[in-house]
């Protein structure tokens, strides 16, 4: 079964992170003694999500990246030396809905998810080399859209997407929807707000205090055991997922 890309295999030592996140959450991952990959700015698409890692990259898997050609030539230089097959994708993003989509493709275990009319080509071509199980929903914003806890265990606060994966049988915590920023738009996803370190570890640019389902959500995580990394004390921010790579 194809493991998730978001998921390091191992602890990551190399990350990927919206290059305009507060210094807080800098220095806290500074601290971590990670290499630190900021992203640039895709000035094709809506200033709020333009610095997002998940509307330009798509891990497809934990060696091979594919990337919008609006800032290849960026990540090719960045990322050069380290070990990963980098594939420049063939859709140019564009400013309004669903032309910035066409990369953010949600993953779990052995299936991909998203709005498949609008997804790249060139990784729709990737994806089936995997032999993934393509699971189509309406929602084009599907990996800023999932949490990924677990192989096999998601938070989410779409309800199609949520209702989806359980029919495959995957853990699905479904929340509600707010409550994480996302400066320019009236809030952000949960999905954005994180990423994975390692397989046991789980980055959260803020607190869940402020979430109505803070209960539920820690819990469900440390049903899994894993260990959360708090990036800041401020609120959940969606940076566009945080991308772990061992390298």
């Amino acid at each position: 079964m194809t493991r998730n890309p978001f998921i390091p295999l191992k602890k990551a030592n190399t990350i990927i992170i919206d290059g305009r996140v507060s210094d807080e959450i800098m220095d806290n991952l500074k601290k971590l003694n990670l290499n630190i990959i900021p992203t640039i700015e895709c000035k094709e698409v809506d200033y709020p999500i333009s610095y997002h890692p998940d509307i330009v990259i798509h891990p497809i898997d934990h060696r091979t990246l594919i990337i919008a050609p609006n800032v290849f030539e960026y990540y090719e230089e960045k990322l050069q030396g380290l070990g990963i097959n980098l594939i420049k994708g063939e859709t140019e993003l564009g400013k309004t809905y669903p032309e910035d989509v066409a990369y953010n493709v949600g993953r779990m275990e052995g299936i991909a998810i998203h709005n498949f009319k609008y997804t790249d080509e060139k990784l729709k071509y990737y994806l089936k080399k995997q032999d993934l199980k393509f699971i189509n929903v309406n929602q084009g914003y599907t990996k800023c859209s999932m949490a990924i806890i677990d192989e096999r265990a998601v938070i989410t606060a779409d309800y199609m997407i949520s209702k989806e994966l359980k029919k495959l049988g995957f853990d699905t915590l479904l929340i509600n929807p707010g409550y994480v920023e996302l400066p320019g738009y009236d809030y952000g996803f949960i999905g954005g707000a994180c990423g994975n370190l390692s397989i046991n570890e789980i980055f959260f640019t803020g607190k869940v205090n402020h979430h109505p389902d803070k209960e539920k959500i820690i819990k469900f995580i440390k049903k899994y055991r894993k260990r959360l990394i708090w990036l800041s004390d401020k609120k959940l921010v969606d940076v566009g997922t945080i991308i772990g790579l061992y390298c």
